[in-house]
């Protein structure tokens, strides 16, 4: 048997195969992927101009790579990625995504996220954490609850068994 054989197939969503919920105050959510046993979720966001998201701190390593629009964080707005920007934000690290009122339309952003992200309260103290575990089940509700019943997320579960 050879290789190509045996190799498992590739796994392809178009953009209209998951839906981009609204979850208010300016922001959508498409999640593409998560790896329940690596802890790793992997997001696609829409911001509106003028959307400020709560202070957050991260557990893990985040990727993000802007498709259209403008953002920064509060705590560093030299920094401002717009479309084809890379950013990387090492574990630990915390700020508020913010995207300026100036834009012409929405923010598009894809996030991989490693571990938690834990939303601050003005005290620096831990509001709710969100992670892989955590955020498929809300996608998942959030879709029901706008008539898509179990949106084929691609999910890399821990193996089971010998």
């Amino acid at each position: 048997m050879s290789m190509t054989e045996t190799a498992p197939p590739t796994i392809h969503r178009g953009e209209a195969d998951l839906p981009m919920v609204d979850l208010g105050d300016g922001v959508g959510l498409q999640l593409l992927q998560v790896d329940l046993a690596q802890g790793i979720w992997i997001v696609r966001n829409h911001f509106q101009p003028g959307t400020t998201i709560q202070t957050h701190k991260h557990t893990g390593h985040v990727y993000a790579f802007t498709q259209t629009g403008s953002w920064h964080y509060l705590e560093s707005p030299e920094a401002v990625s717009t479309a084809g920007s890379y950013l990387f934000e090492p574990a630990g690290s915390v700020h508020t995504l913010h995207v300026p009122e100036t834009n012409d339309g929405v923010t598009d952003v894809w996030f991989t996220i490693c571990g938690a992200n834990l939303n601050l309260r003005d005290d620096g103290s831990v509001e709710t954490v969100i992670d892989a575990h955590g955020i498929l089940p809300f996608y998942r509700l959030v879709c029901a609850e706008n008539g898509v019943e179990d949106p084929p997320v691609i999910v890399v579960s821990p193996p089971t068994g010998p």
